[in-house]
């Protein structure tokens, strides 16, 4: 049941084509306030105006998901409006090549969006949820969390590291009353982001080759919904035609 004025909270949102974006857009749908975080005013601005014409409430947030005292400072505000129900850590970022090539920064801004980023977030959400003795906290993942290949050698790490923080997480929430989930995002998201690197990408991959983002934005809701007594630690989401 939703509580009135609930919230849930979306960080990592960036184009309207684009699995942030969706999830908000899913949680707003099923009744809930949603606050949206990513470093593009503009970008949130779309999805809030996407969310509000379709009937639903939803506040723009910028920030970024590198600065702890940014997200602490966005939910400290949330929090003064209603209770975060729903906290979604969606932020990521890659660089792709060698490892020989891969420079020290760019190893640590990698990190530092896509596991110290989600340390931080799930951190100070479960604090506030903890009083309360319920909520749910999601991660989005990727394939890189559970292989490393060559060329992926920063955003594996991060991602193996996000991946980590959710089981020790889940295993010291849990049991409190607080669902901690990891989502393997194992494919390419059909959406904005990839489509401005790889612009033949769905030709690439033929029919249902790509993830629909509102349709992996339904099993993020499936996973907020579990009863307590069939909670999920990891879910994947691929396309039937995806090796793995």
């Amino acid at each position: 049941m939703i509580m009135e004025q609930s919230i849930a909270w979306v960080v990592g949102v960036g184009a309207s084509r684009g699995l942030g974006a969706a999830i908000a857009r899913c949680f707003a749908r099923e009744g809930f306030r949603v606050a949206v975080t990513g470093r593009s005013p503009r970008s949130l601005a779309i999805v809030v105006e996407e969310i509000i014409a379709a009937g639903g409430q939803a506040i723009a947030l910028p920030g970024d998901a590198r600065d702890e005292s940014a997200l602490t400072a966005i939910l400290e505000r949330l929090e003064s409006i209603g209770p975060v129900e729903v906290g979604i850590y969606n932020a990521g970022n890659a660089i792709w090549g060698p490892a020989l090539e891969t420079s020290s920064a760019d190893f640590e801004e990698i990190w530092r969006v896509g596991c110290f980023g989600g340390f931080v977030f799930g951190r100070e959400v479960a604090r506030r949820m903890l009083r309360r003795g319920r909520g749910t906290i999601l991660f989005t993942g990727a394939t890189a969390a559970l292989r490393g290949k060559a060329t992926f050698t920063a955003f594996s790490a991060a991602k193996a590291g996000l991946r980590m923080v959710s089981q020790s997480f889940a295993r010291a929430f849990g049991p409190q009353g607080i669902h901690v989930a990891h989502a393997v995002i194992d494919g390419s998201i059909e959406g904005d982001k990839i489509f401005s690197v790889i612009p033949d990408i769905a030709q690439r991959k033929g029919p249902d080759g790509l993830l629909e983002p509102d349709a992996i934005a339904e099993g993020y809701w499936y996973l907020h919904m579990q009863p307590r007594s069939v909670w999920s630690q990891e879910i994947d989401f691929r396309p039937y035609a995806e090796n793995f």
